[in-house]
């Protein structure tokens, strides 16, 4: 079992000798830092994690319960204890009750009821830092839904209406070529929906379950995107090789790694030039002793240094014009990410794109 980091605590007191006598008793137990003053106790508290914060009520410039009202909205996780005499009770219980003190331990401190009162302050801490972790996830999962929602309502609703518009026009069409270029827009427009709800339910398999590890035939599995994408390459004149290079035995779960090649084969073919000549995309499968490396190379459109960060954000789209869902990139790292691997790209505009995706072994 990993060894549980010591507890970090700072104690401010301006009498040096209970300075010494605190960090003497539990030096061993945990991490102390000390200060004499408000002004080193701010530094401690600006440059370590520090976990605890005990003070004395009694010092010369400023009480404890006045030092903990300035720090609580500043370092509000770390967690405060007063030590003080049992005149001083009446401040005390108001603070408690006002919610800037978790504790108070009467002085003469004792040892045992010490450890006592840090051992519940770092219960409480780890249960608010598991909480802000918590919230943390649902503001974000909360924003993700947020933007779901919308780009559903967008991206479903342009194919529709371009579709009820075609219909409603082609009925109304003698000629053959008219009447042709308008099942084109419609056959397009299904394919831009049919690309959108794979892409919805990518992401829906990326949050359901375990991972189901197996052995990979990556031989096998370039054969099935030769063959998926054999037509494509004919009919939009790009040369589509994918190569393999396998000695070692590869683990991992298929359907992570068959979302990652999806979206990426499928973005290198979208994103072409249109009027070049010597088109292509070409796809690289290696084995490791530990890894699998994944290349994705085009000589597409490439994607603009300042957009590098962002094209695997939810939704995200360079312009306004981009094709897609916006989420596939983001499946293809949440994917990656799920098999513990890494991502790189490096990309320049209308010279082309590669990525690069290393994923361990299972």
């Amino acid at each position: 079992m990993e060894k549980q980091e010591k507890i970090t605590i700072l104690y401010i007191d301006d009498e040096v000798n209970n300075l010494s006598s605190f960090k003497a008793t539990f030096r061993f137990d945990y991490t102390i830092l000390l200060a004499q003053n408000t002004e080193e106790a701010l530094d401690h508290l600006n440059n370590y994690n520090v976990q605890i914060i005990l003070s004395d009520q009694r010092m010369p410039e400023i009480t404890g319960v006045e030092f903990f009202e300035q720090i609580r909205y500043s370092h509000p996780m770390t967690v405060r204890l007063l030590i003080t005499g049992f005149s001083d009770i009446e401040s005390v219980i108001e603070s408690i009750n006002r919610g800037h003190i978790f504790r108070y331990i009467k002085k003469p401190w004792v040892e045992l009821d010490v450890k006592s009162a840090i051992e519940e302050a770092y219960k409480f801490y780890l249960a608010t830092a598991l909480l802000e972790e918590k919230n943390t996830s649902l503001q974000r999962a909360y924003n993700e839904l947020s933007k779901f929602a919308y780009s559903v309502a967008h991206d479903l609703k342009g194919p529709l209406v371009s579709v009820r518009s075609a219909l409603r026009i082609i009925s109304d069409k003698d000629d053959p070529d008219e009447r042709a270029e308008l099942i084109n827009m419609i056959t397009a427009s299904l394919r831009n929906l049919e690309g959108f709800v794979d892409s919805m339910y990518d992401y829906y398999k990326l949050n359901q379950g375990e991972l189901e590890i197996e052995d990979i035939n990556l031989e096998i599995l370039a054969k099935h995107y030769q063959d998926i994408y054999g037509l494509t390459s004919k009919m939009s004149n790009v040369a589509f090789s994918i190569t393999t290079n396998q000695t070692e035995i590869f683990r991992s779960d298929p359907s992570k790694l068959k979302i990652i090649l999806n979206n990426l084969i499928e973005n290198a073919f979208k994103y072409q030039q249109n009027n070049i000549e010597n088109k292509f995309v070409k796809v690289n499968l290696a084995v490791t002793s530990e890894y699998a490396v994944i290349t994705v190379a085009d000589n597409g459109i490439g994607i603009e240094e300042q957009y590098q960060h962002s094209i695997f954000d939810m939704f995200y789209r360079a312009t306004t014009h981009a094709l897609g869902s916006g989420f596939g990139l983001y499946n293809t790292k949440d994917a990656i990410t799920k098999l513990d691997g890494t991502l790189s790209v490096e990309s320049k505009p209308y010279k082309g794109s590669l990525f690069t995706v290393k994923i361990p072994t299972k």
